[in-house]
């Protein structure tokens, strides 16, 4: 092995050890990178490292809490483990913890149900009443805000552009910012690349 391949393997662990999942066993996809020296493994790291830890938008707790609905979403157990005790240790409780995975398995729901009227775009699918129970929106225990950033956050992993727009609204409409949007997603985007990777 040359010394380049040690170099990224121990870039590697250290982004690893940084994610607080040191007893991971490289994936054939990560071997891949490891084992021909990717120079994609340093952006990576940063990447990751810096929409964890170096947000000016969200605290820590929401930064958290937002990779925990990441890793939920794409049904990734080894981050999900690691975020989950993160957000823990950052102050997040059990009925927050709890209300990430509602709103994720709720925004799965409505985004197949949304981008699939945007989609056909026939009166019927638009007119006839959804039928969805949403009742955990109306008074999050996240607080408003930020259950709707969630939801943005998993409906831009999903793709369905009608949910995204509505999110998007009703966030500044409850006081949040474009630059915490833009945070969020980012954080979204680049905990998904770090998944593609890791599975």
């Amino acid at each position: 092995m040359s010394q380049g391949t040690l170099v990224q393997n121990e870039t590697f662990n250290n982004m690893l050890n940084d994610l607080q999942i040191p007893d991971y066993t490289p994936s054939a996809t990560a071997q891949q990178l490891i084992q021909v020296e990717s120079r994609y493994i340093k952006d990576l790291k940063i990447n990751v490292s810096n929409v964890l830890n170096n947000t000016q938008y969200l605290n820590k707790k929401e930064v958290l809490l937002l990779a925990y609905a990441v890793a939920v979403n794409e049904k990734f157990d080894l981050l999900k483990d690691s975020f989950y005790k993160q957000a823990q240790e950052a102050g997040a409780t059990d009925a927050e913890l709890a209300e990430i995975v509602s709103c994720t398995s709720l925004m799965n729901a409505n985004n197949i149900f949304y981008r699939f009227r945007h989609y056909v775009k026939k009166d019927f699918y638009t007119n006839t009443p959804a039928g969805i129970k949403m009742s955990i929106m109306m008074n999050p225990v996240l607080g408003k805000e930020f259950f709707e950033l969630v939801s943005l956050v998993v409906s831009s992993l999903n793709g369905c552009e009608m949910c995204i727009t509505s999110h998007e609204q009703s966030i500044l409409q409850h006081g949040g910012t474009e630059s915490r949007i833009f945070e969020g997603v980012k954080l979204a985007a680049i905990i998904k690349s770090l998944i593609t990777v890791l599975a």
